[in-house]
């Protein structure tokens, strides 16, 4: 037996050696999906006689495609020019779009010499369109047409699953006429054209096939419907079609992923064949019972329970603290006690600036995955260069940062001319130049003057710290509402960093001077920051910890409107949010910590929190409880989650979160109207009624 083979466990090799029919390999996390994927290639090529031309293996990313072809060449002995090997055709789905494309150009009514258009391309070619809107509505509709073409969809289809924006049909029909008319794809298209060809040309669509006797998907739960709707137009009744991937580990519906394309697999494809690989090799029993707690609350999913044959380990840790600086300040201890490999995940990168902050301060070196430093992002240098400004308004370089942002029409020659003009400052020569102008960026330089006098009088006056100022700035000035903006076209969290910033300014006081101790601080920080791509300390969002593993992963900010997030109350959006969980608890290998905050800072004041609504899922004995106090649950408010009340100023709702709060029971309800509110059940009276 090949020396590949023998490394697998039973159910690894059953995966490997099977064939004939539909195959869906559920690999949990830690299971060496990778390793099975290669080893049936190899085995294919090497036991089989399958022509290494027949074989088609996709998946999502360059680094992975790149990854698997070296796989399976080491495990076939081939050394040396890869160029004097055939290999499988291995490559990512968009690729493989290409390839197709590329050499059946002619019918897909493309050049062969086709250019691929990236989204800032899109978004160029929006702009060249009439009545295509502002700078930032085409940002929207150029996320909106990629989204559209995930899910298979063309201009004269029903686009109300994308949006119910009434002008978006006639936008990107004009936008793919347009495209069309060059001879050019985007990246869209290159599935989307792609499944259009083989549907439309059976010749082309039989052609295919028959080369491809055997394709193989990795990752497959990450797949969008168009990709799906691709390979059953390759695959025919399935026989060939081997599928490899983890519903447990769906997280990226934001990006289009369908969750639903590998649940229902085996309903697509009769005769499917499913393989569990549930051997963990990664993670204590400890932590995979954890993880098998949290996602078996999910209703929709296969279903398999991770097991491993290493012997001890500590039970995961669950510690409450007061606030969200506690809670860093006991992330540092645990990094300074030992020097494990640590991860720090949070939900939101705006999470990350108190971490920096006491690391920075400690001397602990870290590196961030996936975001820059807190003080070096966009809106957080507007922000400041506005508060640098107002206590120095001859400051040239923060005045040329926020003059024109928000743009304001105010170009590049007017601010040149402000800044060669006479006066003691900035601010003076502005004013000056504002009543000798005509020009027509006039009102814009009024309206912006405006502001800075607002701001000016606000310093003078008495307010309890910097919050208010900032959050002031940030109205003003508009910037909060650009970045809100952002948020919604680009599915950023900018306004989260935002409000993080007020919290950091909270403990200096208002006025000038505490603007420019403020200031002080932030360059002593970032000055200071140990920021080290070799630190055994990673800080990371919970979703970029995909396909990562770590010896210990500290789990923090388990509140409820923080994790799961504001706003999560559907059904579906809830069990994406518990895998999540679920993906963040088995990054650990052999330590796994997690938090909850009693209260956190919101535009820089404190208010309470309640743990998330997943750990009240949590069997108690599965953990290490530390810290105690926060006593959420079901007993002592007198009321149920699922419970259904009246109110005569509301009207019925349901309850849908409900806890003791420093003795106090708290009760959360969403009423029929859409509203939610809070209740102290021992001050409010609420009736309950039948649903």
């Amino acid at each position: 037996m090949s020396d590949y083979l023998e490394k697998l466990n039973p159910k690894q090799y059953e995966a490997v050696v099977n064939q004939g029919h539909p195959l869906l390999i559920l690999a949990g996390a830690g299971s060496g999906k990778t390793r099975v994927i290669t080893s049936k290639i190899a085995y294919l090529v090497e036991h089989c006689g399958t022509l290494p031309s027949s074989i088609l293996a996709v998946t999502f990313t360059n680094k992975a495609a790149g990854e698997m072809r070296d796989r399976v060449a080491g495990f076939l002995g081939y050394t040396g020019d890869m160029k004097s090997y055939e290999l499988p055709m291995i490559r990512t789905f968009h690729s493989f779009g290409a390839w197709i494309l590329r050499r059946n150009s002619e019918y897909a009514g493309l050049s062969p010499n086709f250019s691929i258009y990236d989204d800032s391309d899109m978004v160029s070619l929006l702009k060249s369109l009439e009545k295509s809107g502002s700078k930032r509505d085409i940002k929207l509709y150029a996320n909106l047409i990629s989204r559209a073409k995930d899910f298979g969809l063309t201009p004269d289809d029903d686009l109300t699953a994308v949006t119910f924006d009434p002008e978006f049909p006639a936008i990107y029909k004009a936008y793919q006429e347009k495209l069309d008319s060059i001879g050019n794809v985007d990246f869209g298209d290159l599935i989307l054209k792609a499944v259009e060809l083989l549907k439309n040309n059976r010749e082309i669509r039989e052609r295919l096939s028959r080369k491809f006797q055997v394709i193989l998907v990795d990752e497959y739960q990450d797949s969008n419907i168009a990709q799906f709707e691709l390979l059953k137009l390759l695959a025919g009744d399935g026989r060939s079609l081997t599928v490899v991937g983890d519903d447990d580990q769906s997280i990226y519906k934001f990006r289009g992923a369908e969750v639903q394309n590998i649940i229902g697999f085996p309903e697509y494809f009769s005769g499917t064949k499913v393989i569990k690989l549930e051997q963990n090799y990664r993670s204590t029993a400890p932590i995979l019972s954890l993880a098998s707690a949290v996602v078996d609350k999910n209703k929709g999913r296969l279903g398999k329970t991770l097991w491993t044959s290493r012997k001890g380990g500590q039970k995961p840790v669950l510690s409450y603290f007061n606030t969200a600086q506690e809670e860093a300040e006991y992330c540092a201890s645990l990094v300074a006690k030992d020097k494990v490999e640590t991860a720090i995940l949070y939900r939101t990168n705006a999470q990350s600036r108190l971490f920096e902050s006491v690391f920075t301060r400690l001397a602990i070196p870290y590196r961030i995955v996936g975001s820059l430093r807190f003080y070096e992002r966009e809106e957080i240098k507007d922000t400041l260069a506005w508060m640098a400004f107002l206590v120095n308004p001859k400051d040239q370089v923060s005045f040329q940062r926020i003059i024109n942002k928000p743009a304001r029409g105010i170009g590049k020659a007017t601010v040149d001319k402000i800044l060669l003009a006479e006066g003691e400052n900035i601010a003076t020569r502005l004013k000056s130049y504002v009543e000798h102008t005509k020009g027509k960026s006039k009102a814009a330089l009024e309206e912006f003057l405006e502001v800075y006098n607002q701001l000016t009088a606000l310093l003078a006056q008495p307010d309890e710290n910097l919050s208010g100022l900032i959050k002031e700035i940030l109205d003003l000035s508009g910037l909060y509402d650009y970045y809100r903006e952002e948020d919604r076209v680009e599915g950023t969290f900018k306004t989260d960093n935002l409000k993080e910033l007020s919290n950091a300014a909270a403990e200096f006081p208002a006025g000038s001077e505490g603007i420019t101790q403020f200031l002080e601080n932030v360059e002593l920080d970032t000055g200071a920051a140990q920021t080290d791509e070799n630190a055994r300390v990673t800080l990371i969002t919970m979703h970029n910890t995909k396909g990562l593993e770590f010896d210990r992963v500290i789990i923090t900010g388990l509140e409820d409107e923080l994790f799961p997030g504001r706003g999560s109350e559907d059904e579906e959006e809830v069990e994406e949010e518990r895998r999540i969980f679920y993906v963040s608890i088995t990054r650990a290998r052999d330590q796994l910590y997690m938090t909850s905050c009693r209260q956190r800072m919101i535009w820089g004041r404190s208010q309470f929190c309640s743990p998330s609504r997943f750990l009240d899922e949590i069997p108690p004995q599965l953990l290490d409880i530390r810290g105690g106090g926060h006593t959420k649950g079901r007993a002592g408010t007198g009321y149920r989650i699922g419970d259904y009340i009246y109110r005569d100023d509301y009207g019925v709702g349901v309850v849908i979160k409900s806890w003791v709060e420093a003795g106090e029971p708290v009760v959360v309800v969403r009423f029929e109207t859409g509203q939610y509110a809070r209740f102290l059940t021992n001050y409010t009276k609420l009736e309950k009624i039948s649903p």
